[in-house]
């Protein structure tokens, strides 16, 4: 069953000239999701990782059943003022705008190997954001790994650049 198959095109999302890829659609597919699942689970087996870390949102639905299958925890990075305890954070830049994401300080213990996941990959600010905070609190990130890679966007060349490993279960070409 090809993954790619099960996400949706959404032509002009949210704006003109984008073709948003919506895994909404693979999500909602059970045999879709579970392939997902099962194919990040069977490439990360064997790879020592200490801990998941997701990216709001959809990166918790992928991560945290990745983390329970692996018999590992999993560390949820989130938006400013939605954690409880102390955070560090990192600004990013957007299309039109900026954001921020944050993580607790107590997350991940200094040398924990790191299975940094998300669904999508188009121009990397969030990941480059999520990675950053991870190697602040001492975190070794083993690979940073997405559903979706949009190689034309330059996410996934912006992470190599900085030394990242990066790997996507499907490609789309155009942004």
């Amino acid at each position: 069953m090809p993954i790619k198959s099960r996400i949706r095109t959404i032509p002009h999302y949210p704006h003109e000239g984008i073709m948003f890829r919506d895994v909404t659609t693979l999500l909602k597919d059970a045999v879709g999701l579970r392939t997902t699942i099962q194919e990040i689970v069977n490439r990360y087996r064997t790879s020592n990782i200490d801990k998941v870390v997701g990216i709001e949102s959809r990166g918790f639905i992928i991560g945290a059943p990745v983390a329970y299958a692996l018999g590992v925890g999993f560390v949820p990075i989130r938006k400013p003022g939605k954690l409880p305890a102390e955070t560090i954070g990192c600004d990013y830049q957007l299309e039109y705008g900026s954001d921020r994401i944050e993580i607790h300080t107590d997350a991940i213990r200094k040398g924990e190997r790191i299975l940094l996941v998300d669904d999508l990959i188009a121009t990397g600010g969030t990941m480059e954001a999520a990675v950053k905070l991870i190697q602040e609190i001492g975190g070794e990130i083993i690979e940073c790994c997405f559903v979706v890679d949009l190689p034309e966007v330059g996410g996934r060349d912006r992470l190599e650049k900085q030394g990242q490993k990066v790997f996507a279960l499907c490609q789309f070409e155009g942004s």
